[in-house]
């Protein structure tokens, strides 16, 4: 005579109400307290005349500011120089992101604790380093390099390579702590020395991450390279200084449309290439 199977637990087991919205012991909710709180006070404490930015004579004055940009500038001589600048622009970009991304590698490595046993001596005064980098803009950067480069690209690349350096490098030493230890410690249990480990079993594991972090600041660099030349440092953004500064507006118009093209072809380019990537 075979005995009756038992009733499923999940039958016997009593019926759990969800959730209240807010709970005294969770902790994310109070986080997300605070951070309204923040904005709220926020709010209250900046004078914001949201009144005066949606009046009639400001919404007047904005749409005949607009109205001047119209007719952009299309001579020939003119043409040509936006497009020279636009290459420079380009070219300040692509050159300081891949400065930082060699010199954020460097810095990520003793920037990083890739297993238990690793000391680590220098991660401290390294990650001190990338945030002093990191925690200047590239607009600081820039005026400041202008001292020793001097006018032009220079400076400008220099600027970004050596925020995004910073900034990079953070991220970089990130990926390769969170890096599954597995492989690294097989080859360490066969007495495979670090700099060997570090090539075969960390690197092939990130690598896809570093690209695509790399990737990414190349299209925020491109945005602030078109911004940089406002003190100097040559592309677009120099361009841009003057003619604006002289109302210029139909150049201004042009200047502004070269930008969003190359913001465009920059952020497609990326896509593509980490398109590329994941295949």
């Amino acid at each position: 005579m075979s005995l009756p199977s038992p009733a499923p637990a999940a039958a016997n087991a009593p019926y759990r109400l969800p959730s209240r919205m807010f709970d005294a012991r969770c902790k994310a909710c109070w986080v997300t307290l605070g951070i309204a709180v923040l904005v709220l006070a926020s709010f209250w404490s900046l004078d914001l005349q949201w009144a005066a930015f949606f009046s009639g004579e400001a919404v007047a004055s904005m749409g005949r500011f607009l109205g001047e940009f119209f007719p952009p500038d299309t001579q020939p001589a003119f043409l040509r120089k936006v497009a020279w600048a636009t290459a420079e622009t380009l070219a300040m970009s692509a050159l300081g992101t891949a400065l930082a991304a060699v010199f954020g590698l460097l810095l990520a490595l003793p920037a990083s604790r890739l297993h238990a046993q690793d000391h680590a001596r220098s991660r401290g005064p390294a990650r001190l380093l990338l945030n002093a980098l990191r925690s200047i803009p590239e607009l600081v950067w820039a005026a400041l390099l202008l001292i020793s480069a001097g006018l032009g690209p220079f400076a400008g690349t220099l600027a970004l390579a050596f925020h995004t350096t910073g900034v990079l490098g953070r991220l970089f030493a990130e990926a390769m702590e969170n890096t599954p230890a597995g492989p690294a410690a097989a080859l360490r249990a066969q007495g495979v020395p670090a700099g060997r480990v570090l090539l075969y079993a960390t690197l092939p594991q990130v690598l896809p991450q570093l690209a695509s972090y790399t990737l990414y600041r190349w299209e925020n660099n491109n945005r602030a390279a078109a911004v940089l030349g406002v003190v100097g440092a040559g592309g677009l953004g120099q361009l841009l200084a003057f003619h604006m500064g002289l109302f210029h507006m139909g150049k201004t118009c042009t200047i502004l449309g070269a930008m969003l093209l190359l913001v465009a072809l920059v952020d497609a380019l990326s896509y593509a290439s980490r398109r590329l990537m994941t295949r």
